[in-house]
């Protein structure tokens, strides 16, 4: 069995329930993926498969293997997912419908990279409250002190300083399904997940 899928994150919406409670939810587009290589135990030490999303303008046509000779051409993004044992009845060309394992109401973890927000001070990488504004005051948006002056003589690692904030790994954990479309290939999860929209994300079943 596919551990998880890559998808495409669409953006951020709300559904209604029926007693009318609003839900925020996350879309994620998980189609146009096939498989291109399928990996096993016997020959590469481990079970997985290499998915490639087919770019745009050729989604409407018939995989063929001579795709696999030009992959930059043919594919968008390519990515390998584990799988938790060997699974013959998978074959290079297949669709990847990791959705129809998954249920409305089950829980996911969803790995993404947070959107880069650049070189940022400390007052907004860190949350650092600033100094006073009035009075005569100079001491703005600096970080104050940052160490001792004779004992230590040096800055301790891992000091909350100014420095590049955002485009990191982090993952969401325990989203719950409020709504799958096989037909339209996309799933929504309940809140947000990390990264910019039509970033790439990975939808990991849990269990």
């Amino acid at each position: 069995m596919i551990c998880g899928l890559w998808g495409r994150k669409i953006g951020m919406t709300q559904i209604f329930k029926d007693d009318q409670t609003v839900i925020p939810v996350t879309v994620i587009d998980a189609s146009h993926w096939v498989i291109t290589q399928i990996k096993t135990t016997a020959c590469d030490g481990y079970d997985a498969v290499q998915v490639g999303q087919v770019r745009k303008k050729y989604n409407n046509d018939q995989f063929s293997p001579a795709w696999l000779k030009e992959p930059r051409k043919y594919f968008s993004n390519m990515k390998e997912v584990k799988l938790s044992e060997e699974n013959t009845a998978l074959k290079v060309g297949q669709a990847v419908e990791f959705y129809n394992d998954l249920q409305e109401g089950a829980t996911v973890n969803v790995f993404g990279t947070t959107i880069g927000k650049g070189f940022a001070g400390v007052m907004k990488r860190h949350n650092f409250s600033g100094g006073r504004k009035t009075h005569g005051s100079t001491f703005h948006r600096a970080p104050g002190s940052i160490s001792f002056w004779a004992t230590q003589g040096r800055v301790i690692k891992g000091k909350k300083l100014p420095g590049h904030m955002g485009s990191v790994k982090r993952v969401m954990k325990n989203l719950e399904i409020i709504k799958i479309d096989p037909n339209a290939q996309i799933i929504l999860v309940k809140g947000s997940v990390p990264g910019r929209p039509g970033s790439l994300v990975f939808v990991q079943k849990n269990g």
